[in-house]
C-alpha cells in the first residue's frame, strides 16, 4: 500500500518558474555554483584518498568515505525524515487545522505549483521553527506546533501565512531537490561556501513570503525576535534600523558562519524591498519608501505592514537677525487738485 498522493492543483508543471525569476536572490544561482564546484573538487580529493588508502592498505578518512557515499546517505536521510514525519505529526487537512491547510493551498496555488505539498504539526516545545524537504517526487512541509499557536490562540494568522508562504517557496525555488542537495552536499564543510549559499536561499524564501502574505512579514519577525507571547511587544522597525548601525568583525564573522541571515538584516532585507538582502556586508543605508510594484506583475509588491523610517531632514540655514527697522514717516503732501489731501509714503 502506498502513501496517499499529493493534492493535484488545476496547473500546469512549470507554472512557478515566471514568478521564481523575479523572486530568486540575485546571487543564489552564483553561490550554487561556487557551491557545488568546491563539492566536486573535495569530491575528487576524496576519491583520491580512497585510492591511496587501498593502495596503502589502511583505512581511508571517514569524511571521503561519506563523501563517496553521499548519494545513498542523501537519500536515506531524506526517507527517514518524511517518515519522522507522517508518524509524529498532525497532517494538515481540511479536517484538522483547517485555517492552517487552506493557507498551504493558497501559497501553493499562487507560488505556481501544480501540487500542494504534505503539512505536517510536530511538537515545538517552545521551539519557533519550520522547514521544507522532500523524498523522491514527494514534497512536504512541517511547522512547529508553537507556530500555530501564533497562529491561532495568540491570534497572528499573517505571521502563520508568511511562514507556510516561506517554507512553500523553498519548495517552488527548487529547493528541496535531491540533486541540488546531492550537488551542494560537500560544500556545507567549507567556511562560508555552504552557508552563503544557505542564506541566499533564506532570502529567496522571505521573498516568497513576502509576495504571498506582505501583511505577515513583520508579525513573523517580531515572533522570531519575541517569541510567541512578546511577539506583539517588538519594535520590528527599530530591529531594522539597527542592521545598519550594529558594525564590527564579530557581527560580520556570526552572520556568515550562520545558515540563516541574522535577524536585523533580514528584518532591514523585508522592509527594503529596494534591493535584494545582503549576503555578507551589513546594510549601510536606511530604509526608505520605494516604488510600488506593478500589481499585475510578478515582482515584489511595495512592504504592508512597516511604518517608514524617517530620514533626516537638513536643517533649514540659519538667516542672521535684521533689526527692525523704524517705521516710515508719513509725510502729507498737498495735492494741487480738487482731490483734497492725500497720505502717500515717503
Amino acid at each position: 500500500m502506498r502513501a496517499e498522493p499529493m493534492q493535484v492543483l488545476p496547473l500546469a508543471p512549470g507554472a512557478q518558474v515566471p514568478m521564481r525569476r523575479y523572486v530568486r536572490h540575485p546571487r543564489e544561482i552564483l553561490a550554487l555554483v561556487v557551491a557545488v564546484l568546491a563539492s566536486l573538487l573535495l569530491l575528487a580529493l576524496a576519491v583520491t584518498e580512497l585510492v591511496s588508502a587501498v593502495q596503502e592498505q589502511r583505512d581511508p578518512d571517514v569524511y571521503a568515505l561519506a563523501l563517496v557515499f553521499a548519494p545513498l546517505l542523501v537519500w536515506f536521510g531524506r526517507g527517514q525524515l518524511w517518515a519522522q514525519q507522517r508518524l509524529s505529526g498532525v497532517k494538515l487537512s481540511p479536517g484538522q487545522f483547517p485555517e492552517a491547510y487552506a493557507m498551504l493551498v493558497d501559497a501553493a496555488a499562487r507560488s505556481g505549483l501544480s501540487y500542494v505539498p504534505d503539512a505536517y504539526v510536530v511538537l515545538g516545545n517552545g521551539v519557533i521553527n519550520a522547514a521544507a524537504s522532500g523524498h523522491g517526487f514527494r514534497r512536504f512541509v512541517f511547522v512547529n506546533s508553537d507556530l500555530l499557536e501564533v497562529g491561532g490562540a495568540a491570534r497572528e494568522p499573517e505571521a502563520l501565512r508568511f511562514v507556510i508562504a516561506h517554507e512553500v517557496g523553498h519548495i517552488a525555488a527548487g529547493h528541496t531537490s535531491y540533486w541540488r542537495i546531492l550537488g551542494a552536499f560537500a560544500s556545507q564543510w567549507l567556511p562560508f561556501v555552504g552557508s552563503t549559499l544557505s542564506r541566499a536561499q533564506e532570502y529567496t524564501a522571505d521573498n516568497y513570503g513576502h509576495a504571498l502574505a506582505p501583511e505577515g512579514a513583520r508579525s513573523a519577525m517580531a515572533t522570531l525576535a519575541g517569541g510567541k507571547y512578546l511577539g506583539r511587544s517588538v519594535d520590528v522597525d527599530a530591529m531594522a534600523d539597527r542592521a545598519v548601525t550594529e558594525p564590527g568583525f564579530f557581527v560580520w564573522l556570526t552572520n556568515a558562519a550562520a545558515s540563516h541571515p541574522v535577524l536585523l538584516w533580514r528584518t532591514h532585507a523585508l522592509r527594503d524591498r529596494r534591493r535584494p538582502g545582503r549576503l555578507l556586508w551589513r546594510p549601510r543605508e536606511p530604509w526608505q519608501w520605494g516604488t510600488p510594484a506593478a500589481p499585475d506583475a510578478y515582482a515584489l509588491p511595495a512592504m504592508v505592514g512597516f511604518q517608514p523610517t524617517p530620514l533626516p531632514q537638513p536643517a533649514a540655514p540659519s538667516v542672521p537677525a535684521v533689526p527692525e527697522a523704524a517705521p516710515a514717516p508719513v509725510v502729507a503732501v498737498v495735492a494741487p487738485t480738487d482731490s483734497g489731501v492725500r497720505s502717500l509714503p515717503d
